[in-house]
């Protein structure tokens, strides 16, 4: 039996009730698009500026005005559904970025203009047929964001191509990490693609509606007919001579195939594989023992001494979660780490608001568009080091400062009468030194008296428990390692070997992985790095986003090779060194490099191989076409 359709005075009831719990910034956008009257960027409507990540719902405006904004906004969305037209149907990016400073009460650059019109609301995929010769072939690694994303943007180009795939299913991490609490931390409006928008129930989704968005992607693409499932890549060679890489796999029986592909895209990511921790002992524990990448489905911690060694973002999301199901919690920390105040943790989407956002899709554009301003480049300009500050022990420079003030008194906040763990939890770098987590009740989780938050260093762990260096002893009945993955060395679950027998690992030294935009590597024709080196948004914003960038990039090399009948691209050496060069520099004027922390970002020698220096709105631009001069290039044999 169907659900009949609502109504118009149903429809204008569910609109009203939706409307009246909606973001008021988000709804002035709206009508200033809808009508084209330009009185709604008054100063009667002028949000002020929200202070943290929060929505800024009220935009800070007096209940009169709030309540005028929408029931004027209501009218314009239901003048438009019924036939209006929109007055102003494509801003143009000096419009656009006078609405986002407006909305956002802050300076928003020119440049971003551009960027803006890319992010409003959901797109389909504007890549448009490649009459790639008869034979080309494109074989994508990884099924998770990135192999998904590909896999959509070639067939949309009707190139024919292959997924390799190691699971049993798509999602990447978002399938591997099934741990209690797993979830993103950008808000999932965002952490989403373009081309396919979806009916969140929370803000910020657990781990359970992030992989049944992206099973919804190839469902809705009909991509796993092209997905080879349990089949790992265990080698891929180029072959200079047929303009072409031979893939060496593995599938679930054991079966050796090799699959020859013009052009191959790495979707792999780097949250693989899992790193543990080297401790005297670790393999003598009697009880269950695993990383948290590999949570088992039946483990019941209910009563149980649970101990964690690690206290980043995994142990942050499952800590808090698992706190009163246990009888007792130790988390073993190696160093401390900032985070920001989360007021949408757990906070579900109002029924009225997901209506809204799934039936009027200019609502939807405009608040993708303000969180995208919020998550993005906001905070870029203030990781810029300043030479004359004169507190470079705790920050970098004035605003920094100011965060560190902010979110220190966040931290005495949460603690409340537990300022005794005060010395303990703050960090002595500046905020955003280390990976920004957020705060979803872990410092008030450490005032449980089930918890213990132990910052001595292991010695040894043997069949019961856990004992540190100054000889204490914690013994547990479970053990979780949450030590993270090994992502300084990019691509590293398969051999990648390129034109004259070099292998990524020799030209990457290892754990210094350089590319072209994150993307190509000299010496390696026709190999695509979807999440390479330097591309992860250190300070804000959807890799999702990036990753859609990267695959604009590729497209138009592909493009640009059939047009030309090119059999091979490789970037230009010296491309690349510049490229670089300027990452390393940028770096050095950055948080990442600031003195006295260490983190994941950096390589044993220093250099930030994982973060990009640089503003989404940059990459942006550079990314938008590929430019055939910094390839060396050979037409198809």
């Amino acid at each position: 039996m169907t659900t009949p359709a609502p109504q118009k005075s149903d429809e204008f009831a569910l609109l009203a009730e939706a409307v009246a719990v909606a973001n008021v910034p988000t709804l002035l956008l709206c009508l200033i698009q809808l009508t084209g009257d330009m009185k709604w960027m008054g100063d009667r409507y002028k949000p002020t500026r929200e202070m943290g990540l929060g929505d800024n719902d009220s935009g800070g405006l007096p209940e009169d005005v709030q309540l005028e904004v929408r029931e004027s906004a209501l009218a314009a969305i239901v003048a438009e559904r019924e036939g209006a037209p929109v007055a102003i149907p494509e801003p143009d990016p000096e419009l656009l970025v006078k609405m986002l400073a407006f909305a956002m009460d802050e300076h928003v650059p020119p440049e971003y203009g551009r960027f803006t019109a890319s992010q409003l609301g959901e797109k389909p995929i504007e890549t448009a047929p490649i009459a790639v010769p008869e034979g080309f072939r494109v074989l994508v690694i990884g099924a998770g964001v990135s192999g998904l994303c590909a896999a959509v943007h070639l067939q949309a180009a009707q190139i024919p191509f292959k997924v390799i795939e190691r699971n049993r299913d798509v999602g990447g991490v978002w399938l591997e990490n099934q741990y209690p609490g797993a979830g993103v931390d950008t808000p999932n409006h965002l952490y989403s693609f373009s081309f396919l928008k979806a009916d969140w129930s929370m803000f910020f989704a657990l781990r359970d509606d992030i992989h049944g968005y992206l099973s919804q992607v190839a469902d809705t693409f009909e991509l796993r007919k092209y997905i080879d499932f349990e089949t790992s890549v265990e080698r891929a060679e180029y072959r200079e001579a047929s303009q072409d890489w031979e893939v060496m796999v593995r599938t679930a029986d054991g079966t050796v195939e090799t699959h020859v592909a013009n052009i191959v895209i790495s979707g792999a990511g780097i949250f693989n594989p899992a790193v543990f921790p080297n401790i005297d002992g670790l393999d003598s524990f009697e009880g269950p023992s695993f990383h948290t990448s590999r949570w088992p489905d039946d483990l019941d911690i209910t009563g149980k001494r649970v101990a964690v060694i690690g206290n980043g973002a995994s142990c942050m999301q499952i800590g808090p979660e698992i706190q009163h199901d246990v009888d007792s919690l130790t988390i073993f920390q190696r160093s401390n780490h900032w985070a920001a105040p989360f007021e949408q943790f757990r906070r579900s989407v109002p029924e009225p608001l997901r209506y809204l956002l799934r039936e009027v899709p200019i609502y939807q554009a405009w608040y993708r568009v303000k969180l995208g301003w919020t998550f993005n480049d906001r905070v870029h300009p203030t990781l810029q080091k300043d030479p004359n500050w004169e507190h470079p022990d705790r920050s970098l420079n004035v605003a920094n400062d100011r965060h560190r003030a902010f979110f220190t008194n966040h931290i005495k906040e949460e603690l409340g009468d537990r300022q005794d763990l005060f010395e303990k939890v703050l960090p002595t770098y500046p905020p955003f030194g280390k990976r920004m987590l957020m705060d979803n009740g872990w410092y008030r989780m450490l005032t449980n008296p089930k918890v213990e938050l132990v910052d001595n260093h292991i010695a040894s762990v043997d069949a019961a428990g856990v004992v540190t260096e100054d000889g204490e002893r914690y013994d547990a009945d479970v053990l979780v390692i949450a030590t993270g993955f090994d992502v300084l060395r990019f691509i590293n679950t398969y051999e990648t070997v390129g034109r004259g027998g070099k292998t990524l690992r020799d030209a990457w030294e290892d754990d210094n992985a350089k590319a072209y935009l994150g993307t190509v590597v000299p010496e390696f024709p026709n190999l695509f790095t979807l999440y390479g080196p330097n591309l992860q948004p250190g300070h804000g914003g959807s890799l999702i986003n990036v990753i859609e960038m990267q695959m604009r990039y590729i497209i138009s090399l592909i493009t640009q090779m059939s047009e030309q009948g090119l059999g091979s691209v490789e970037v230009r050496p010296e491309v690349q060194e510049a490229y670089n060069k300027g990452v390393d520099d940028a770096h050095e004027q950055m948080v990442w490099t600031h003195p006295g922390m260490s983190s994941y970002y950096r390589n044993d020698d220093g250099r930030i191989v994982v973060n990009s220096p640089y503003r989404n709105v940059d990459f942006f631009e550079w990314t938008s076409s590929a430019n055939l001069d910094d390839f060396e290039t050979a037409p198809s044999r």
